[in-house]
């Protein structure tokens, strides 16, 4: 759990610094992120941690990639990149999830492809629900995913995909007592 603290120390440090740099006040970062601004002012202090969602807003707001917010380095490829097993970014943004983002050493990305790892835990406390921009994919590799989307549920068993308007607040949870593996892409 250190780890992860020092990891949002570091995330919410480069976020204020970002703002500062491109001459936005939190006041006006609350606003473009429609939330409070005490919320906003917590997250920049690290006293809460930042949903994946507001991550990718701040990065199309201070016009950086997403690796820049997570890492502070820059992504270097331009024609392609190979991460290999294990060598992702993990991103621990929700509890019950473990995102590991498999392309980060590629800039200017279209797209957000990601591993994520539900807990079993979430099956019986279901992830709120979240919204963002874009469209998301999510392909099940392992185990069985809920995918709360809107009023429906849909189970995924592997191999199973489902493609969808992210702007619908939903939340994916693992079934069966077991943790589930899928890929999400995120445009």
């Amino acid at each position: 759990m250190a780890d992860n603290n020092v990891q949002i120390n570091e995330i919410a440090s480069r976020i204020a610094e970002l703002r500062d740099i491109c001459g936005y006040t939190d006041v006006e970062m609350a606003e473009y992120l429609n939330i409070s601004l005490e919320t906003y002012i917590a997250y920049e202090n690290a006293e809460l941690d930042f949903p994946v969602s507001v991550l990718y807003a701040l990065a199309a707001k201070f016009n950086v990639d997403l690796t820049e917010i997570l890492t502070g380095k820059s992504p270097k490829l331009a024609n392609c990149s190979l991460v290999r097993k294990g060598e992702g970014i993990m991103v621990d943004r929700y509890k019950g999830y473990d995102f590991e983002n498999i392309a980060y050493k590629f800039i200017n990305r279209k797209m957000e492809p990601m591993v994520v790892t539900v807990g079993a835990e979430t099956e019986t406390e279901v992830p709120e629900l979240v919204s963002h921009e874009g469209q998301e994919l999510n392909y099940c590799l392992e185990g069985t995913l809920r995918v709360t989307f809107g009023k429906s549920e849909f189970i995924l068993n592997e191999g199973d995909c489902f493609y969808f308007d992210p702007s619908i607040p939903h939340a994916q949870s693992a079934v069966g007592g077991k943790p589930a593996k899928f890929l999400t892409v995120i445009l």
